[in-house]
């Protein structure tokens, strides 16, 4: 069982963020009382607290703290809102939007990503999560509409079927561009007559794939 980071290793963690641009409390605060090290497994785990990204299961990654924390800062998340998640991933990001929001709906293609993401959220009694195996592209219409929606894979353009999915008012963070170059991070608010968009920071992310992985 981890005992979380020396207060020294936390201190140069928060540190580290706030020196990137994270400077919303909440996030700071969410992202404090989150251990990355509970969603990192095997050789890299001792490397959970440096401002990088590390592999996971599946071929995928877990996002740097840095840009998990921007992400987070950029959407902007009030403490009635329900969010909804696209790639689960290591459960990491969703963990720290639970601590912010009233309701996390977090989808990932991947089926041993969600049962292990799931098995930390239980461990860590964060039980305002719904983890499902889903095709993120498409959202999860049944739950629609959302405050927030934040997707942590890219997309050649910001998903129709999301887009759709997002209440006026609300906010979406998407990384944007081609899977095999630099990507732009992008926030888009839902207004009565449309779609703001703004670009953030330059990003890169795993591809967003549609259907669902056979990996059991």
């Amino acid at each position: 069982m981890s005992v979380g980071p020396a207060p020294e290793t936390k201190m140069q963690f928060l540190f580290a963020l706030r020196s990137r641009g994270v400077t919303d409390a909440r996030v700071l605060n969410a992202m404090e009382g989150i251990d990355r090290g509970r969603f990192v497994r095997g050789l890299f785990a001792e490397r959970a607290y440096e401002d990088m990204p590390l592999p996971i299961a599946c071929g995928q990654t877990i996002s740097q703290p840095s840009i998990v924390g921007l992400m987070t800062q950029a959407l902007q998340v009030n403490p009635r809102d329900k969010v909804l998640e696209v790639g689960t991933g290591s459960g990491y990001q969703a963990a720290i939007l639970a601590r912010l929001a009233r309701r996390v709906y977090t989808l990932d293609r991947h089926a041993r990503l969600v049962r292990e993401a799931c098995a930390v959220f239980e461990q860590l009694g964060l039980t305002n999560i719904t983890a499902i195996v889903g095709d993120g592209s498409y959202g999860l219409p049944e739950q629609a509409l959302f405050d927030r929606i934040l997707v942590t894979a890219a997309a050649e353009d910001p998903p129709g079927p999301l887009l759709a999915q997002l209440k006026i008012g609300g906010i979406m963070v998407v990384p944007v561009g081609q899977s095999d170059t630099v990507q732009t991070l992008i926030r888009v608010q839902r207004t009565e007559t449309g779609f703001d968009y703004g670009e953030l920071r330059p990003v890169r992310f795993v591809p967003l794939l549609a259907g669902l992985a056979k990996d059991g």
